[in-house]
């Protein structure tokens, strides 16, 4: 699973929507979610602090951003103390990670929750705390092309 040197890459958008196309109950596909959690490299404790944690959550979410100064895409680490988050995190990392501030602004995260059916089956507090790790990605592409990330 997760935590092996030789790491696969991430999931891309495309990948996981066929993936998820693969299974028939929200249990297979919710379990699948966890298991792309597994997948992500952990965040650097040291990143973890108060100034990086992302408001709206139920459970601890870290975002730290910077941007590429040659190509201007914004390379984004997230990290979560939950399982389930950290898929989210997964899924929200392959539609924004490596893209421009404008890439990001411009995407419709919304219809590929909407096409995952993800919010309809995550508790409200869940679908709250992913609109507010989606906002806190935004923001930071809004910082990056007004050139003060």
């Amino acid at each position: 699973m997760g935590g092996s040197d030789a790491a696969r890459p991430p999931m891309t958008v495309d990948e996981i929507r066929e993936a998820f196309g693969f299974f028939d109950s929200w249990e297979d596909k919710y379990r699948f979610v966890i298991d792309l959690g597994k997948e992500l490299p952990d965040m650097d404790d040291a990143a973890k602090i108060e100034d990086n944690l992302v408001r709206g959550c139920q459970s601890q979410v870290w975002l730290q951003s910077r941007v590429d100064e040659e190509t201007g895409r914004l390379h984004l680490t997230l990290d979560s103390d939950a399982h389930i988050v950290r898929g989210l995190i997964a899924i929200v990392l392959a539609a924004y990670d490596q893209r421009t501030p404008g890439e990001i602004l411009d995407y419709d995260i919304e219809a590929l929750f909407g096409e995952l059916d993800l919010l309809g089956h995550l508790s409200v507090t869940r679908g709250n705390g992913l609109r507010a790790m989606v906002e806190t990605v935004r923001e930071r592409a809004r910082e990056a092309a007004a050139g003060t990330a």
